[in-house]
């Protein structure tokens, strides 16, 4: 589906007003620990060019997992304080976090009451927004919230990965990909929360059927936008969460070329429309780990080890990990006693004119507030925000 916008006034953007409602809560909750707000860190000067401040753009962006209301249930996360599973307390904690991040452009996963809870809160704050539900029965997705002042909304583009499903042909899926056992295990991203709450792979129909493997209800969304500066910048971002099992390679593999191949497309028609040369960035769940066969393709665009992509056009284009690229991977972004690791990033299409200026801090492994994994009192999600401040220069 694709949506163009007209170029809008600039709006004020207002302050970040707490309405008495959030106050007397945080006040309800004084004696409890405040969610973290992490930093943006500067970059090495050695790795940013000098340029002049009149001469560069610069805005920032947080990937947030902030986790769906719907996965949250005490059975899910028995090593979580009552207390912060509750909506009414873990909303305003997110939109503190939120708040004080106070990015330009937010891409946030497992969003579920965007309608309700997050479009008004958010516009409230200074951002309007668009959003993409999941497929099928799922009531989360994926919502892009950037500020008024920062940019203009002009084009976007929604990718609904079942679309997969129309594009294959019987035998496409090699067996060497696929696990042994008919129900896939796993539990990255906390998988168990996933496989409990929605129906199981077997009542879809036979997992060795490439249709139903491809069939995973997971979307994306991307999104052009012109920067409020005289230059006139315009930069398009993605926003997306590929399916969860560790054991289902082939199946977020083909969701990652499907994403880039789209997101060429995308680039090439806003290049055409608007005369303009855009800067990239990617954002998201990706549910994969640094150097897994996923993260190597979206760096690399070598498909060579992953044959089962064969039915869709290999339209690649060049990306990087702004944490690979300014302090190596983070050692996490989800954080539960099941499963650590790192399955978040922000990746951006290298060139002359962007670069990532500074990141968004990310506690350690013996930092307190992560202690017995979350979401705790300090962070309302199993997720870690990230963030990047990237700088672009004249064209």
């Amino acid at each position: 589906m694709l949506r163009a916008f007209p170029a809008l006034s600039r709006l004020p953007i207002p302050s970040f007003p707490i309405s008495n409602k959030t106050t007397s809560a945080f006040s309800r909750m004084s004696s409890t620990p405040s969610p973290k707000c992490p930093k943006f860190i500067r970059v090495e000067e050695s790795k940013i060019c000098s340029i002049s401040k009149a001469d560069v753009i610069r805005f920032s962006l947080v990937s947030y997992n902030i986790l769906a209301q719907v996965y949250v249930k005490s059975s899910l996360f028995p090593h979580s304080p009552s207390s912060c599973l509750r909506w009414k307390a873990r909303s305003q904690a997110i939109l503190s976090v939120v708040k004080n991040l106070g990015a330009d452009f937010f891409c946030l996963q497992e969003v579920d009451k965007y309608d309700s809870f997050y479009k008004g809160n958010m516009e409230s704050n200074g951002y309007s927004s668009t959003y993409i539900q999941r497929s099928g029965q799922k009531r989360d997705g994926c919502g892009i919230f950037y500020k008024h002042e920062m940019a203009d909304l002009v084009l976007e583009e929604k990718i609904e990965y079942n679309d997969l499903v129309n594009s294959i042909k019987d035998g496409n899926i090699p067996s060497d990909d696929k696990p042994n056992d008919k129900k896939a295990t796993g539990n990255e991203d906390a998988g168990s929360k996933n496989g409990s709450i929605v129906e199981t792979t077997q009542d879809r129909g036979d997992p060795n059927d490439p249709r139903v493997r491809l069939r995973r209800d997971c979307v994306g969304i991307m999104a052009a936008f012109k920067l409020k500066h005289p230059c006139n910048h315009f930069v398009i971002v993605a926003n997306t969460h590929l399916y969860w099992d560790p054991s289902w390679v082939d199946v977020k593999l083909a969701q990652a070329k499907y994403l880039l191949s789209r997101l060429a497309q995308f680039k090439t028609l806003v290049s055409d429309r608007f005369e303009c040369t855009p800067s990239l960035i990617v954002a998201g769940d990706f549910n994969s780990v640094p150097g897994d066969k996923v993260y190597q393709y979206l760096i690399s665009g070598n498909s060579s080890s992953a044959p089962t992509m064969d039915f869709l056009e290999d339209l690649h284009i060049p990306l990087c990990s702004t944490y690979a690229y300014t302090r190596g991977e983070p050692p996490f972004t989800n954080c539960t006693p099941g499963f650590t690791g790192t399955l978040d990033y922000i990746f951006f299409s290298p060139s002359d004119h962007i670069k990532p200026v500074s990141f968004l801090e990310l506690p350690g492994p013996d930092s307190s507030d992560v202690d017995g994994g979350l979401p705790n009192l300090f962070h309302p999600s199993d997720h870690l925000p990230i963030g990047v401040e990237f700088e672009i220069s004249r064209e």
